[in-house]
């Protein structure tokens, strides 16, 4: 069963567009899915996984791509490096000529893009299925807890694995080899650790000393891991907001991961059973919502405008969704029966911004959508909806 890809319009209108086409993002999220489901009749597809194919494509690039004289999709290309001039010349010599290139190494993949193709190809981010891609392909879900705790990894849905066999594996699979590739980490377990930490710390403050002390290594490593988990979208920060306000405001990003099955996996929960109970269930809410609001920007081709306020005296807005000039505030609760304490925070934003918002939204764990005196509230299953009347 295939579910459709919100990002696929996208991708074929910019297909369009550019001689060259780059689709970025973490390994096993449906790059190359989608890529055979969109351009299978138009271009012949190659993995430079396959090392006799990449040893042909190291050694001798221009024969390696007379073999694809009306073009061609390259899966994991960053593993050929000498591949991008070559196509930079190509692109630039023949307007027929289409490429889509494809990799789950960002930074490498970015690197040689910027060195090589800069102006000539569109860059866009394929994220593990979103709420709205599996609520689209019939996954009902009853409670929040459930893709939570499941993650939208399409192997999960596809081949039907539990989260417990798939997470741990792709872990260890991405630290043994990814990391490697990316960096040169010396011990792996130290790494290993401090993934967990970066974990135990969703949702808060980075305090870049306090966790190198608690993993045990430099500030400087902590930076550099920290670069890597990003890169290879384990994980990203949310930055505060701080234009156009007069008081002083915390400057600290917060750390945030882009699947919560992987989060989950890395706090130690085994079971959809334990995540109403867990101690961080409210990071996880949080994590979950701000990461599907990502999302829908990502997938249509925008560079997500949110950002996070808190001022001096822990005063919080847990997003603030910059839209053409205009601050949206948005809370998140995870509580499933509605309060008005909800909008506390929000009222207290108001005389800081000098102006009270037009529109003001609280996602909460609940099923129900309501307009009170005081915003919007959202159910978690309609939390995409601020975007259609912003």
């Amino acid at each position: 069963m295939y579910i459709q890809r919100t990002i696929s319009d996208k991708i074929q209108a910019l297909f369009v567009q550019y001689p060259i086409l780059t689709l970025t993002g973490p390994r096993q999220s449906g790059k190359t899915t989608l890529l055979k489901y969109l351009f299978a009749e138009k271009l012949p597809y190659v993995s430079l996984e396959d090392i006799d194919l990449r040893s042909f494509a190291l050694e001798d690039p221009r024969g390696f791509l007379r073999n694809y004289p009306n073009g061609a999709i390259f899966d994991e290309v960053q593993r050929a490096p000498s591949l991008f001039s070559y196509l930079q010349t190509l692109s630039d010599n023949d307007s027929g000529l289409k490429y889509i290139l494809s990799g789950s190494q960002n930074f490498s993949l970015l690197e040689k893009i910027g060195q090589s193709l800069a102006g000539r190809t569109a860059i866009l981010k394929l994220l593990p299925f979103s709420q709205s891609e599996l609520i689209a392909g019939n996954q009902n879900f009853n409670t929040f807890d459930t893709p939570v705790f499941k993650g939208g990894y399409p192997r999960l849905y596809a081949q039907e694995i539990a989260p417990t066999d798939f997470y741990p594996s792709y872990i260890q699979t991405y630290i043994e080899r990814d990391v490697r590739q990316i960096k040169n980490v010396g011990n792996l377990n130290d790494f290993t650790r401090f993934l967990k930490l970066c974990a135990g710390r969703v949702g808060q403050l980075l305090n870049l000393q306090s966790l190198a002390n608690d993993a045990g290594i430099s500030v400087n490593t902590a930076k550099s891991w920290l670069s890597i988990l990003e890169t290879s979208y384990i994980l990203y920060p949310l930055q505060p907001y701080f234009r156009n306000f007069n008081k002083r405001i915390v400057k600290m990003p917060k750390l945030y991961f882009w699947d919560t099955g992987v989060l989950c996996s890395l706090l130690g929960i085994t079971n959809e059973a334990q995540v109403p109970f867990h101690y961080m269930r409210g990071e996880l809410f949080e994590n979950y919502v701000i990461t599907e609001l990502h999302k829908h920007e990502i997938h249509q081709g925008r560079v997500p405008q949110f950002y996070f306020w808190r001022d001096s005296n822990d005063k919080e807005i847990d997003l603030l969704w910059e839209n053409e000039g205009n601050l949206i505030p948005i809370e998140i609760k995870s509580g499933e029966t509605f309060s008005k304490d909800y909008f506390k925070t929000i009222h207290h934003l108001s005389p800081i911004l000098g102006f009270l918002p037009d529109k003001k939204y609280v996602i909460y764990g609940g099923t129900q959508n309501f307009d009170t005196s005081d915003g919007k509230l959202l159910s978690w299953k309609n939390l995409t909806d601020i975007f259609s009347n912003p």
